[in-house]
C-alpha cells in the first residue's frame, strides 16, 4: 500500500515521504479500514516537527515512535479481527488511530463508530481529534450552561469551529473572535456575535463573559482574566511560540494562580474517547454540528497539507483524500 512515512523530526515537507509498504496487521480486537480520507490537525504538525520539545517525551525522543502519521480517519471496513462484533466488511466508519495517512489503517474497534449518515468521508474524517478537544473543553472543563455568555477566541480554526457549534448546542450566547476574512463563516455556523480582532480588542471592550475558550495563544493571562466575570471560567487550549513549551507556560501559570482567585482557570488536555465519538456522531446527525473544511489535498501532498495547517491560518479543517 501507499503511505506517508516519517523517520525523523523536521519541516513536514522534508521529513514526510510517500512510500510503498505492507498493509498493517490486524489484531483480534482491531479493524482494517480502507482509508478514504484522513483529517489533518495541528497535532500532526507538532509531531512532524517535534515541537515543542516537551512532546517528544510521549512521541519519541530522537524520532517518532510511529512511522506513519495521521490520527483521524474515515473509510470502509476491509476486514475485522476475530473479537470484533460491532463492525463488518463494507461498513462506512470514522474514528481515531495512529497511521491514518495511508491507504489502509488498523484501528481498534473501540476507536471507531459508524460514519454519520449525513456526512461525506471527508467531513467525517476531520471530526475526531478536533471534535474531542472542543467537546471536552465546552462540556467537561467549562461546563457551559444555557444562557451563559461564551467567548471563543480562535473561532474559525479546526477546534474553534466545533466549539462554536457545541456551545450553541448547549444553549449559550456565543461570541466568536477571528480575522476579518472569517467573520461571515463564523456567523454562518451559529455564533451570535463575531468580533474581528483586527478592529476590536476583546480585552478593552469592557464586556465580560462567563466562559472564555482561548485557542489563539497570543493574549496575556491578565487580559483574559479581565474579560471574565468574577466567577467565570477560562479554558486555555494549546498555545503558540517557543520551541520548548509553546504556550504551555501560560497554562501552568493559570493553574498555579487559580486557587487564589475567584475565577476558574483551567488546565486542559483532551482525551481520545470512544463514547465521545458517539456523542459527536449524534450531534452531527441531529444537525447541531457540521464539519467545516478549508482545503483538500491528495495523499501524495500530505506533507504540504501538514505544513499548511502548521501556519495556523486554516479556516476550519484540512483533509487528505486517499
Amino acid at each position: 500500500m501507499k503511505a506517508i512515512t516519517q523517520d525523523e523530526y523536521g519541516a513536514p515537507e522534508d521529513v514526510l515521504m510517500l512510500k510503498q509498504m505492507e498493509k498493517p496487521t490486524v489484531g483480534d480486537d482491531d479493524v482494517l479500514v480502507r482509508v478514504r480520507a484522513a483529517g489533518v490537525h495541528i497535532g500532526d504538525w507538532l509531531v512532524a516537527s517535534g515541537l515543542p520539545y516537551v512532546i517528544r517525551l510521549g512521541y519519541g525522543l530522537s524520532k517518532p515512535k510511529t512511522s506513519v502519521p495521521g490520527m483521524e480517519v474515515a473509510g470502509i471496513v476491509e476486514t475485522v479481527g476475530k473479537n470484533v462484533k460491532q463492525f463488518r466488511s463494507g461498513d462506512e466508519v470514522f474514528g481515531f488511530c495512529r497511521g491514518g495517512f495511508a491507504e489502509y489503517a488498523s484501528v481498534s474497534q473501540s476507536a471507531l463508530a459508524l460514519k454519520p449518515a449525513n456526512t461525506t468521508f471527508e467531513q467525517a474524517a476531520v471530526v475526531p481529534i478536533s471534535g474531542f478537544t472542543a467537546l471536552q473543553a465546552i462540556r467537561d472543563q467549562a461546563e457551559v450552561q444555557p444562557g451563559q455568555k461564551v467567548l471563543i477566541i480562535g473561532a474559525s480554526g479546526g477546534v474553534g469551529t466545533y466549539a462554536v457549534q457545541i456551545a450553541k448546542a448547549c444553549g449559550a450566547d456565543v461570541t466568536g473572535v477571528c480575522s476579518a476574512r472569517n467573520v461571515d463563516m463564523v456567523r454562518s455556523i451559529g455564533a451570535d456575535h463575531v468580533i474581528d480582532y483586527t478592529r476590536e480588542d476583546v480585552a478593552q471592550s469592557g464586556k465580560r463573559y462567563d466562559v472564555i475558550l482561548d485557542m489563539a495563544g497570543n493574549r496575556s493571562l491578565s487580559d483574559l482574566r479581565g474579560a471574565l466575570t468574577p466567577n467565570g471560567t477560562l479554558v486555555i487550549v494549546g498555545g503558540s511560540g517557543g520551541r520548548w513549551l509553546m504556550g504551555f507556560g501560560r497554562t501552568l501559570r493559570a493553574v498555579a494562580l487559580s486557587p487564589f482567585v475567584s475565577q476558574n482557570l483551567r488546565q486542559f488536555m483532551s482525551k481520545e474517547r470512544g463514547e465521545d465519538l458517539i456523542t459527536l456522531k449524534e450531534l452531527i446527525e441531529d444537525g447541531k454540528v457540521t464539519p467545516v473544511i478549508d482545503r483538500t489535498f491528495p495523499l501524495s501532498e500530505a506533507p504540504e497539507a501538514v505544513a499548511y495547517v502548521g501556519q495556523r491560518h486554516a479556516q476550519g479543517k484540512t483533509v487528505v483524500t486517499v
